[in-house]
């Protein structure tokens, strides 16, 4: 088993020469913190598919060079064709906040000026490396009764030169009651071979708040991303959150969410492409410690060549949580016989009075489906395209932002065509 160990003298290095400012208590604690844990290795049921070796490698080499991580990235080739209220986020440092947020009751502060100890999460060994070499990060504050049309966007970009970059995003957004705001949270197809980002965003939802979320990754084939969502909800508040994995090497998600609040709704939709030897892990926890409160999730995964993909979803259904209404679904298309799936659903169920479902599905494509559709006139890979189109619109129709699903969809169809003719690699 190769378990690459983090260089610590270097992390404890790096972390000394950072900056003296609001996150310089916040960074001590983390580094203490993760000194006793370290990377989570293949040892850690959590983890016990998924190997972090490569984003040790690529933490130790840039550790190793104390000039790493300072060119910038020509963030204006890569804004999205999405109208948004856009942020940039150049290796973990906004370099763009619009300032017509503050104007819509939008409040927008960075943590290395506002941080408290307490307001940053740390609880994950990932989230403890992300707070000690944390250089900056946000705080997004929504006032009450603020309804905000048009979405805020973060676009999380590195360097894009040959030198390793390790990147550490931290946003925390906080919606007030009454409020209703749209996120889309973008990393965009890099030219860099060399990137590792590890982001941790943090939302908590007032009473009767609404999330709609998107999270669009479209990385470079060897970037290694991980990212971790820690979800807050009190009464009657709503999540709507949707994941999609179009690119990267080595991706890691984990979705945490706690419904805090009586009647709280969240709706839970990911779909993930890979092909190659690429490797995207997605692992979500619903925690419903009151009741009633409504969960859903469905996950899709469409995986050709030696790629592989791991889904781990799990609802937790607390004592005294009555009227709990939890479903939850994978569902997974392999295009050859060397692709693999790792799927697992679970439930865990303490209270009486609840009604919860999961499953999951491993297959290939329908062959008299494909009969059908080449006797009409398509070649395989035509007929092939058209149904894991048909495989991905359903989760595509969960699309929490109407405004992107043009620049979605057309994004996914060249993904997928790739993918099918096998050179998504």
């Amino acid at each position: 088993m190769n378990e690459t160990a983090i260089q610590h003298d270097l992390l404890r290095a790096a972390v000394e020469r950072m900056p003296a400012d609001k996150l310089s208590s916040v960074r001590q604690a983390a580094l203490s913190q993760f000194a006793a844990s370290g990377f989570p290795t293949l040892r850690h049921e959590d983890w016990r598919y998924t190997s972090l070796t490569p984003a040790v490698e690529r933490s130790n080499a840039w550790l190793l060079d104390a000039d790493s991580g300072e060119q910038q990235q020509r963030v204006d080739t890569l804004l999205p064709a999405i109208d948004a209220h856009w942020i940039t986020i150049a290796n973990g440092v906004a370099t763009d906040i619009p300032p017509q947020l503050s104007e819509l009751g939008v409040t927008v502060s960075r943590l290395a000026e506002t941080a408290h100890d307490a307001s940053l999460d740390t609880g994950a060994a990932m989230s403890s490396f992300n707070a000690a070499l944390l250089r900056d990060g946000l705080k997004v504050a929504v006032g009450s009764n603020v309804q905000i049309e048009k979405p805020v966007g973060f676009l999380i970009t590195g360097d894009t030169g040959p030198q390793v970059q390790l990147s550490q995003v931290r946003i925390i957004v906080e919606v007030g009651a009454h409020s209703h705001i749209r996120l889309i949270e973008n990393y965009p197809h890099a030219e860099s071979p060399n990137g590792f980002t590890n982001t941790v965003l943090q939302l908590r939802l007032a009473a009767e708040a609404r999330a709609d979320y998107l999270r669009l990754q479209d990385c470079h084939p060897e970037h290694i991303q991980i990212g971790r969502l820690i979800a807050s909800l009190d009464r009657e508040s709503t999540l709507h959150y949707l994941g999609l994995d179009f690119g990267g090497g080595l991706v890691r998600n984990d979705v945490e969410v706690d419904i805090a609040g009586v009647g709280a709704d969240v709706s839970l939709h990911g779909l993930y492409l890979a092909g190659g030897r690429r490797h995207i892990d997605n692992h979500t926890r619903v925690d419903h410690r009151v009741g009633p409160a409504t969960s859903t999730e469905e996950f899709r995964g469409i995986v050709n060549g030696r790629a592989r993909c791991v889904f781990n979803g799990k609802a937790v259904v607390h004592a005294g949580a009555d009227g709990t209404d939890a479903h939850q679904a994978n569902h997974n298309l392999l295009l050859s016989s060397q692709a693999e799936v790792d799927t697992k659903p679970e439930l865990e169920i303490y209270a009486d009075d609840v009604k919860c479902s999961h499953g999951a599905t491993v297959g290939q494509l329908d062959e008299s489906a494909l009969f059908y559709l080449r006797s009409r006139g398509l070649d395989r890979e035509q007929a092939t395209r058209m149904l894991t189109s048909a495989f991905a619109a359903s989760i595509l129709s969960q699309l929490p932002i109407e405004t992107a699903r043009e620049a979605v969809a057309a994004l996914l169809l060249e993904r997928l065509e790739h993918l099918t003719a096998g050179e998504l690699s």
